[in-house]
């Protein structure tokens, strides 16, 4: 499969946190989410269609096809583990973590992710290590 735009992966993010509490997710479900027009949404989901990662019938719903699923799940993950890094192993404060995380989830290589991961996994086993830090760090915010 082609790379996705950054745009279309945060669809497709979407689209599989919302069908966590439902069978079925609506365009106007999405446009709200993102606070953009429905047209841009609509347009967006054709594309996510001829590309067989979402069945989209127009007002009958969109669902999620297997290939589409395994891709929202690597961008999830990487969203959810990028932001577990910059929180609990920077120290960053959770606003600036969630917007980090969701620019740098569509460009990260695999082995950086890989390894920021492996060393996440780290950090959580070696607290005494990662408490080291944050107290070496303490004041010494950028924004």
């Amino acid at each position: 499969m082609d790379n996705l735009s950054a745009s279309l992966e945060d669809y497709l993010e979407i689209i599989c946190n919302l069908l966590e509490t439902s069978q079925s997710v609506k365009a106007v479900e999405i446009a709200k989410k993102l606070n953009i027009s429905r047209a841009s949404v609509s347009e967006a989901l054709v594309k996510l269609a001829e590309k067989d990662l979402i069945i989209y019938e127009g007002h009958k719903g969109i669902t999620i096809t297997p290939t589409g699923l395994k891709k929202a799940q690597e961008v999830i993950l990487k969203h959810k583990t990028l932001t577990t890094f910059f929180k609990n192993t920077l120290g960053l404060n959770n606003a600036i973590a969630e917007e980090n995380a969701c620019k740098i989830e569509h460009v990260i290589s695999d082995e950086v992710f890989f390894r920021i991961k492996t060393f996440q996994e780290y950090c959580e086993k070696n607290k005494k290590f990662i408490e080291d830090f944050k107290e070496g760090h303490k004041n010494t915010s950028h924004e």
